[in-house]
């Protein structure tokens, strides 16, 4: 991915500021070689002053001018931008598209069948430089158009290539999962004023323990269940409170919570 390169974000929102602001940071694209359009002027005065990349509110103006182009407008917008640059669109472009929902036969069948479109499912923490993110590729798109958009993704957490029939469960576990961890957190928060910290101090632990435990499991390559075991003295109290949560089903429950959003994530992008 060289530095020369062309990006264009089509939708300027968090996500694409995000994804711009990540991959000027680890030296992929030069700031100078991005461009984004979107409707909303404050989104585009967001996007320019975050990133010193250009904007516009031009849509063909954005395609005419990169080879890469993100899609990052709202899955129910995909259709009328599609068939706006439609004719714009050459073999050279490739597509990112990180709509939630819209499948690659969305824009296989509303474009032609040699486009070259990945599907990408990303979650919030890449406004943080955090992200989990899982993608598959079109019948036309290459292993080399794969690479590429690992290099994007990672540069704002992590990302996995898988079949897009997956992309349901990844929707389902870290699509919707830090959703899962903030409510962990703030229970976790509770339960420390329960036993008498003040809020900001309970919060800030509970968070930092979430980040801490994550970076354990990334760092150490470990089981999650051996590092369990490491904190889990015989007789100790975190037996006790592993023991509650055992009682009150919340590994179960976790599961469960994957397992319907991935069935919703189904039936949402069936309709």
């Amino acid at each position: 991915m060289g530095l020369d390169l062309k990006v264009g974000f089509l939708g300027a929102g968090k996500m694409a500021l995000a994804l711009a602001k990540g991959i000027v940071q680890a030296g992929l694209v030069r700031a100078e070689n991005i461009v984004a359009s979107d409707p909303v002027e404050a989104a585009r005065a967001a996007f320019s002053k975050e990133t010193g990349a250009h904007s516009t509110a031009s849509n063909v103006e954005v395609v005419k001018g990169a080879r890469i182009l993100i899609v990052a407008v709202k899955p129910d917008h995909v259709a009328e931008l599609l068939a706006e640059v439609k004719g714009q669109l050459t073999s050279q472009h490739l597509l990112i598209s990180i709509a939630a929902g819209v499948p690659l036969s969305r824009f296989e069948t509303d474009l032609s069948a040699q486009t070259r479109v990945i599907r990408v499912m990303p979650n919030t923490p890449a406004l943080v430089g955090a992200s989990a993110a899982g993608f598959a590729l079109g019948k036309a798109a290459t292993a080399e158009d794969g690479q590429l958009a690992q290099k994007i993704f990672s540069a704002v957490g992590i990302a996995y290539q898988v079949k897009e029939s997956l992309l349901d469960a990844v929707t389902g576990l870290s699509g919707s999962g830090p959703a899962y961890a903030f409510l962990l957190i703030e229970a976790l928060s509770d339960g420390g004023v329960a036993a008498g910290l003040p809020r900001d101090v309970a919060t800030r632990l509970a968070a930092q323990t979430l980040l801490g435990s994550a970076k354990m499991v990334l760092e150490t390559g470990m089981h999650p269940g051996a590092l369990k075991d490491m904190v889990t003295s015989p007789g100790g109290t975190t037996i006790e409170g592993i023991h509650e949560l055992e009682r009150a089903g919340v590994r179960g429950a976790l599961i469960s919570a994957v397992r319907a959003a991935t069935e919703k994530s189904k039936r949402l992008g069936q309709s």
